[in-house]
């Protein structure tokens, strides 16, 4: 019986994984400049890990978690791990790092899941890039990591995305203005989706983060959030806004941007591109504040991002990237001795950097050379009892068909010598 992959959890193969190490590449060679540490989380936390820091109400913590019980403790629950902020605050606390150093600049890289529809761009195994900034609660923070993001998209070579900016309040200023929104939704309710009209009293936010097109519709007109933030925020988000203009970084604000989790506060954001039709964010986060102190830790600001790496990849048509590095040397030997030899040198030559393939069963010299074609072989090394009786091999170049002899005792440093593998 075959065996196929579940749905939503897609394989990636040779020809599509050399984009992801670009990618992955990239991203590791900006997060550098910017003093960014990597941090490994695990895939499976406690399931109260998210229920406290997502929020209840919030689709993923409802009915796209992937939740199961946990046999070494009866009654407890584990998760795989929809997003990676939670587990870096878990670690950062958990670790007690805020007494070594309180500011800490973190990434990751890996798989993510969530249990929802799947579609182009969007998987239920999906792969994130992300940062996070604990410890500093300044505005230029919140610019440094859209300017960070904006040098990784370029590094890459991603065109045509835009930056929606939004100032989301905080416990001061956001409770005056959840009055004025549910007021709002109240006059509209019945034309709001079941999910929206269950949600509306206990978190009217999520409403606008809604992505049915009655309820779009229905609250196009609602009350901005920019117009009830107090001055401590306003003043935050302007700092951010100069920040932006004077580093020649154009956004849009987007008052409508409020995020899916809980913990967000002040600064909101997402990189969107129109190439990838309704679900359109390339790039995501803002600010958490309280997120740290929720789990049981110190008051820490924090600020971060998460990358989606399925979307960025879809976007980056990167011809060149997405075609598997091409083989070095292919060994073509003829006969016992020519196997033997072939394999010992084999090794040396991998051992000095050279990728190298051979067959390893007596096949015609026409059908190693084919082999060789196959594979994409730059140059093919020729072997057999005549060869080794000179003292010699044939080293073919395949683009230009040129042959030469080289010197057995001399072989791997006249390969480097001529660059080949260098």
């Amino acid at each position: 019986m075959k065996i196929n992959s579940i749905k939503g959890f897609a394989d990636i193969l040779p020809g599509d994984v050399e984009s992801w190490h670009f990618v992955e590449e990239k991203a590791r060679e900006v997060f550098a400049r910017y003093s960014f540490f990597e941090i490994r989380i695990p895939i499976v936390e406690k399931t109260e890990l998210f229920s406290r820091s997502l929020g209840e109400t919030t689709d993923i913590v409802e009915k796209e978690m992937y939740t199961f019980p946990d046999q070494d403790a009866k009654g407890s629950l584990l998760t795989l791990r929809p997003e990676g902020t939670a587990g870096v605050a878990r670690a950062y606390l958990e670790a007690e790092l805020y007494k070594v150093e309180p500011v800490r600049k973190l990434f990751y890289l890996g798989p993510m899941f969530r249990r929802e529809r799947p579609q182009k761009g969007r998987l239920r195994q999906f792969y994130q890039i992300g940062a996070e900034v604990l410890g500093r609660p300044d505005p230029l923070v919140d610019a440094e990591v859209l300017l960070l993001l904006r040098d990784f998209f370029s590094l890459v070579g991603l065109e045509g995305a835009t930056l929606e900016l939004n100032s989301l309040g905080d416990v001061q200023c956001r409770p005056g203005y959840r009055k004025a929104l549910l007021a709002f939704l109240k006059e509209r309710e019945k034309k709001l989706c079941a999910n929206c009209q269950r949600r509306m009293e206990r978190n009217p936010l999520r409403v606008l983060d809604c992505k049915e097109e009655s309820c779009v519709e229905v609250t196009r007109d609602a009350p901005s959030i920019l117009d009830y933030l107090c001055d401590d925020c306003r003043a935050h988000f302007g700092v951010v806004q100069r920040l932006l203009r004077d580093s020649e970084l154009d956004y849009q604000l987007n008052p409508r941007i409020v995020r899916g989790l809980d913990y967000y506060c002040r600064t909101a954001f997402e990189w969107t591109s129109a190439r990838l039709g309704s679900q359109n964010a390339v790039a995501a986060g803002g600010r958490y504040d309280g997120l740290v102190e929720d789990l049981g830790g110190p008051p820490t600001p924090g600020v971060g991002f998460a990358i989606g790496m399925e979307r960025l990849v879809l976007l980056l048509e990167m011809k060149e990237a997405r075609q598997a590095p091409r083989l070095t040397l292919f060994l073509v030997w003829v006969g016992d001795a020519g196997r033997a030899w072939a394999f010992s040198a084999a090794h040396r030559l991998r051992q000095r950097g050279i990728a190298v393939e051979m067959e390893g069963e007596q096949k015609s010299l026409k059908s190693q050379m084919r082999r060789a074609d196959k594979l994409g072989a730059s140059y093919v090394l020729i072997v057999g009892e005549e060869e080794l009786g000179r003292g010699t091999v044939v080293l073919r170049n395949m683009d230009t068909k040129e042959q030469s002899e080289l010197a057995l005792d001399r072989l791997e440093d006249e390969l480097l010598a001529r660059r080949v593998g260098g």
